[in-house]
């Protein structure tokens, strides 16, 4: 049988993702934060896309200065990374992700 509570499996990485309206950096940042994602997280994680232009109580909640923002919410500690997210090395650093070899 299958058990949906299944205590084995590690914690889902959560990350927001702040964007406003479809810049080219933003656009830029959702690519290359899903091409990270589903290399290195296979399915083990929960992205939130939040249009600043759309929704500007998040930005003043979450202290937002500037766009693109990514926030790892989880698992701990919390990381910020301000930036199309191109630089692939540096990313999987602060987000503590390695390599798969």
């Amino acid at each position: 049988m299958s058990d949906s509570s299944d205590v084995t499996k590690p914690e889902k990485h959560k990350f927001m993702l702040f964007v406003s309206g479809m810049s080219v950096k933003s656009g830029h940042a959702i690519e290359n934060l899903r091409i990270i994602c589903d290399k290195y997280l296979a399915n083990n994680f929960e992205l939130e896309i939040i249009d600043i232009s759309r929704d500007t109580e998040q930005a003043v909640i979450h202290q937002i200065v500037a766009i693109p923002t990514l926030i790892k919410i989880g698992p701990a500690p919390k990381r910020i990374i301000l930036g199309d997210l191109s630089d692939k090395e540096k990313v999987l650093q602060i987000l503590n992700l390695r390599e798969q070899i």
